[in-house]
């Protein structure tokens, strides 16, 4: 069955980076679309960056742009999330998602479990 499971996550100071992984399993990953969705304490889930099959990315929340870098690996099968200048809006529970094409559309159709970020002094 599909599995996306995350890595990564943990406490950082403001300004520091932290580099979150996925990796999947159970579907042909480069088939599709993956990328980042979060959610902050007591908010609903946003999309962060998507990145396409090929590996174009598109940004979906405007403040991570510039310090947020997707990549993915299709040999191995995973897709990571390097995050710098850390901000303590960042904060949140970080998913692993699919899109259900080979572009990104912002829809998502598979989840991992999450992982935490926390930004804080």
């Amino acid at each position: 069955q599909v599995q996306l499971v995350e890595s990564g996550g943990g406490l950082v100071q403001p300004g520091g980076s932290l580099r979150l992984s996925c990796e999947a399993s159970g579907f042909t990953f480069d088939f599709f679309a993956a990328g980042w969705v979060r959610q902050a304490p007591g908010k609903d889930r946003e999309g962060v960056v998507c990145i396409s099959s090929s590996g174009v990315p598109t940004y979906y929340t405007n403040s991570v742009k510039g310090r947020f870098t997707t990549s993915r690996d299709n040999y191995e099968n995973t897709v990571t999330l390097e995050m710098s200048n850390l901000k303590p809006e960042d904060s949140g529970i970080y998913y692993c998602a699919t899109e259900p094409t080979d572009s990104c559309s912002g829809v998502n159709d598979y989840w991992g479990q999450g992982t935490q970020v926390t930004v804080s002094s």
